[in-house]
């Protein structure tokens, strides 16, 4: 009788990645996920990337004049259900989960950002859920939007990632899916 071949396991096994795993320290169950920065060029394309392309608000926009940046916070929110006074915004605004924070230092117009997918490789992408990816992706490519993966591409079928204006990877993955992926 031959010996069933043992497949090499790169990373944790399932076993293992489970005890790496700890409970939850009970001081950080109020913690949440609350923003990715992501350093932009310009504004006025991102913002509209952001908002036209993937249908994100505007939460609150910040200017620190002195240290030359600006920061916009977007997110999925009903417009109507942002507070109008200061005060209330920027705790509400901070308070929302997974938000973009797009940063733009005046001044870096002519630079180049690393979008952590070249060498040497760091950050990958953000994700967004959507309902059907062909749907999303046909609607992107009307919009004219950089793909750098096309859902029926590779071996991964079903998911695609496209480009912001700074060429920062966006994952677009319908969660109903994923099973037939991963």
């Amino acid at each position: 009788m031959s010996e069933v071949p043992v497949p090499v396991l790169h990373g944790l096994s399932d076993e293992d990645a489970a005890s790496a795993c700890t409970d939850p320290d009970p001081s950080t169950k109020d913690f949440l996920m609350q923003q990715t920065m992501l350093r932009i060029k310009d504004p006025k394309k991102s913002i509209e990337f952001y908002t036209k392309v993937l249908g994100m608000t505007l939460l609150q926009k910040f200017d620190f004049p002195s240290m030359k940046f600006s920061l916009y916070f977007m997110g999925y929110e009903d417009k109507k259900e942002i507070p109008s006074d200061t005060k209330e915004r920027t705790a509400w605004t901070f308070s929302r989960k997974a938000t973009i924070e797009l940063t733009h230092n005046w001044g870096s117009e002519e630079k180049s950002y690393h979008n952590g997918n070249s060498d040497p490789r760091g950050f990958g992408h953000i994700g967004i859920a959507v309902p059907d990816v062909y749907a999303a992706c046909k609607r992107f490519d009307e919009l004219g939007v950089t793909f750098v993966k096309k859902p029926d591409d590779g071996k991964m079928k079903g998911l695609a990632f496209i480009q912001d204006p700074d060429g920062y990877w966006i994952e677009i993955l319908s969660p109903n899916n994923m099973l037939n992926i991963i």
